[in-house]
């Protein structure tokens, strides 16, 4: 619990950083709706002029763009991609940290196990990325109630909102995973965004290619705002597909902790 608590104050600073950040992000969107609300038309209209792969790589559905939801699901794809960035950092973090200021060998000099450990890093991360989570939706909930002058399905709301969570939980185990296998890591925020943004990349291309196969590649493609709308629920084998990548990232990254050669200082 010591180790737990060690290490959630260490993101302490982090996470009140990101987690403003967030919320700064999305209310300053989400208070642009009302002026593009009441000229949805010209701005249709705009929007039609550019190529229709411009608008599936930015995220852009014309025919859901001026309501709520389809005005939250387009900004949202920007929040996802600075939330994946601070759950990648994190991940790194956890283990990286030890290895650049050679203390790794100090901790495991106490009476605990590498196991317990992992647990209490990666327990403690997870926690912090769920505070700011839980914080941004509220905020956004909060800012989207004021904002909109016609009722919205505040389940589905809440809905594209969760996948902040699901998605940087991905890159959290991810982070996790490259940190163990990493002899040393110098500087950990230009890794964390090298990494996510190829998969933000890649999630552009996917979407201008319509290429099934290519969103299996990248988290970002997991959860489709226009497929939650319309239905009300997430895709099933895309939740499948998350789950046995957190389990197996997790897992090996267990496994390589526990058999990895600690150097001394």
């Amino acid at each position: 619990m010591n180790m737990f608590l060690h290490e959630l104050k260490a993101y302490r600073k982090s996470t009140i950083i990101w987690t403003l950040s967030l919320v700064a992000l999305i209310v300053l969107f989400l208070s642009m709706f009302p002026a593009f609300s009441s000229d949805a038309a010209a701005f249709k209209k705009l929007l039609e002029g550019y190529p229709e792969s411009v608008r599936k790589a930015l995220g852009i559905s014309i025919d859901s763009i001026s309501s709520l939801l389809g005005f939250y699901s387009y900004v949202f794809g920007y929040v996802l991609l600075c939330g994946s960035i601070q759950a990648m950092n994190i991940g790194i973090s956890i283990f990286a940290k030890e290895m650049r200021e050679k203390t790794a060998d100090f901790l495991l000099t106490k009476p605990v196990t590498r196991a317990q450990i992992v647990t209490a890093k990666l327990s403690a991360a997870i926690v912090s990325l769920l505070i700011t989570n839980i914080i941004y939706t509220a905020a956004a909930s909060t800012v989207a109630f004021r904002v909109s002058k016609q009722s919205f399905d505040f389940t589905v709301f809440i809905m594209i909102s969760l996948t902040a969570f699901f998605v940087g939980f991905m890159f959290l185990t991810l982070g996790m995973l490259v940190s163990v296998l990493a002899p040393k890591i110098k500087a950990v925020l230009p890794l964390s965004l090298s990494i996510v943004f190829v998969f933000f990349i890649i999630s552009m291309f996917g979407a201008v290619l319509g290429e099934t196969a290519i969103r299996y590649v990248t988290p970002f493609q997991y959860y489709d705002s226009a497929y939650i709308i319309k239905h009300s629920a997430y895709e099933v084998s895309f939740i499948i597909v998350e789950i046995v990548f957190i389990l197996a990232a997790a897992i090996a990254s267990y496994i390589i902790y526990l058999k990895k050669d600690i150097h001394a200082v």
